[in-house]
């Protein structure tokens, strides 16, 4: 089975960046619609940010448009996502998956960003 490995959280303060990155084990996610999607303690997990296969064509969720950055490579069978302007409620577990998915899918351990002061 194709596995994605999440990384490039970590703690930043409020107004910093970071990036991170999703590696796919196999090329066919090449061609897939991903996404990047995040669960904050006590809430459901939602998406974030999505790129489809073909066209390169991206969406986001209105809490993030004009901070995130959705891209992919790939030859690098890797999609990113770069955060700007971090807030405190972006701090949750970010996860990359196939767009759309759901729970019957099969999820990576993600990657934990905290913002905070």
């Amino acid at each position: 089975q194709a596995q994605l490995a999440e990384s490039g959280g970590g703690l930043v303060q409020p107004g910093g960046s970071l990036r991170l990155s999703c590696a796919a084990s196999r090329s066919i996610f090449n061609l897939l619609n991903m996404a990047w999607y995040r669960q904050a303690p006590g809430k459901q997990r939602e998406l974030v940010a999505s790129i489809s296969g073909g066209s390169g064509r991206t969406n986001y969720a209105d809490s993030v448009k004009g901070r995130f950055t959705i891209s992919r490579d790939s030859a690098k069978r890797t999609v990113y996502l770069q955060m700007n302007n971090l807030k405190p409620e972006d701090t949750a577990v970010y996860y990359c998956n196939r767009s759309p998915a759901t729970d019957l899918d099969s999820w990576g351990q993600g990657t934990q960003v905290t913002v905070s002061s």
